[in-house]
């Protein structure tokens, strides 16, 4: 009885209208999304990274499907991916920054495939199309049509792919992003042009 009274009291206490009951409340929600939320939603998509934010403009498309491809299509073509393929793929109008992606480590990964991978050469995973797989190669959609892939996408190990893209929720991960983006290089602050 006395563990039921306990607890009345310390929710009574939570729904009070004072900063203790705010600072304990955001300690709370702190430890249910740490302890709780990401290592069951981990277990269920089998991967050590269920949740990513999309930090940078390297999956942005600036215009509709058919412009992108326009001004794209040379180096896809050139892979063997056509359009029709293409517009076929998952997330066929890129990812943007600010984006968060719900990732699974279930299933075989495909051409078109968004993944998510780590690579030596980069401080945090890599989030690329994957447009190769013997081996695993990614590369962004955005901005290098013309170019080779960055260093370390042309032959990624299986053991370095964290997941897939499987849901995207538009926008919410400037939740965070908001907090790093005045020690970013200028170059890199702000929304996707």
């Amino acid at each position: 009885m006395k563990v039921k009274e306990g607890f009345s009291k310390f929710w009574k206490f939570l729904k009070k209208d004072t900063w203790q009951a705010w600072l304990v409340s955001l300690i709370l929600a702190f430890i249910f999304i740490k302890l709780i939320f990401f290592p069951v939603l981990s277990f269920a998509l089998n991967t050590n990274l269920p949740l990513v934010v999309v930090e940078s403009c390297s999956m942005y498309h600036s215009s509709d499907f058919d412009d992108w491809w326009n001004r794209n299509a040379e180096w896809y073509e050139s892979k063997g991916i056509s359009k029709d393929e293409f517009s076929d793929f998952s997330f066929k109008n890129g990812l943007n920054k600010g984006d968060i992606v719900l990732v699974s480590g279930r299933g075989d990964y495909e051409i078109g495939d968004i993944i998510i991978f780590e690579n030596g050469a980069y401080r945090y995973p890599l989030i690329h199309r994957l447009v190769k797989t013997e081996p695993y190669a990614t590369k962004g959609d955005n901005g290098r049509t013309n170019a080779d892939q960055l260093p370390g996408e042309k032959n990624i190990p299986e053991d370095a792919i964290m997941g897939k893209s499987i849901v995207k929720l538009p926008g919410l991960g400037w939740i965070k992003l908001i907090f790093f983006e005045g020690v970013r290089p200028e170059s890199q602050r702000g929304f996707c042009k």
